[in-house]
């Protein structure tokens, strides 16, 4: 992994490919963390990472590397200012408490109907005699449909940007590959920046904090289970 600091935040990825360009992890950063694209520098071994184009060995970005996410809050310049109110973009509402728990459930709904049936196989068929009593925690999860997942998202829920499902569990005929294992860690991974990502921007909203909170746990859980089994096989 690589790590990421951002105030008092951080936030963990996978080691991106050799070549991969420092715009592109620039771009996976505004993604995550709802910022704008020009809004923040980052940082490494003290030094601004300013070339998007170059690669990320160029900054020397490794395993365990960690870089500095600074800034986020820039205003726009003043040529955007400056242009006409026909022209600007509508300004988004801030979150509120509700549309924040809201946010928060999506996500958690959305690892327990795509990613914990594939995490089931793969333990599963690892070790089926430890898949029924190594399974998650029963929940009751809500269909998520196209239709139903914009609903549950009126002009103040701030949706997290949410890769496609995987349609249907995953059934293994021979034992899960390494690959298999690093495609379920990635994407819950992914789902833990998402929820990291809902930081509450410094408000007393207790009773998000305790579902984030909660949905960081279960999630974590998931992804432990699917750690360990895979270390144990």
């Amino acid at each position: 992994m690589i790590h990421v600091k951002w105030d008092r935040e951080t936030l963990h990825f996978p080691v991106p490919p050799p070549e991969t360009k420092l715009g592109k992890l620039r771009t996976d950063l505004a993604e995550y963390t709802h910022l704008p694209l020009g809004s923040f520098k980052l940082i490494h071994a003290g030094a601004v990472m300013k070339d998007d184009s170059a690669p990320l060995t160029a900054y020397k970005i490794r395993e365990n590397s960690t870089i500095a996410l600074i800034g986020g809050h820039s205003l726009p310049s003043a040529p955007t200012l400056a242009t006409s109110s026909r022209s600007q973009p509508k300004v988004k509402e801030p979150p509120t408490e509700q549309s924040t728990i809201t946010a928060i459930r999506t996500e958690l709904d959305r690892v327990r109907t795509t990613l914990v049936p594939d995490v089931d196989a793969l333990v599963s068929a690892l070790n089926p005699s430890a898949a029924t009593t190594a399974s998650s925690p029963t929940f009751a999860p809500t269909p998520a449909s196209g239709s139903a997942q914009t609903q549950l998202f009126s002009s103040t829920a701030q949706a997290p940007h949410l890769p496609p499902p995987h349609p249907t569990p995953t059934s293994y005929s021979s034992k899960p590959t390494s690959s298999d294992h690093t495609r379920l860690s990635e994407l819950l991974l992914q789902s833990l920046l998402r929820l990291d990502a809902m930081h509450l921007a410094g408000s007393d909203w207790p009773e998000a904090r305790a579902e984030r909170k909660a949905a960081v746990r279960e999630v974590q859980g998931v992804l432990d289970r699917l750690d360990g089994a895979w270390s144990a096989r």
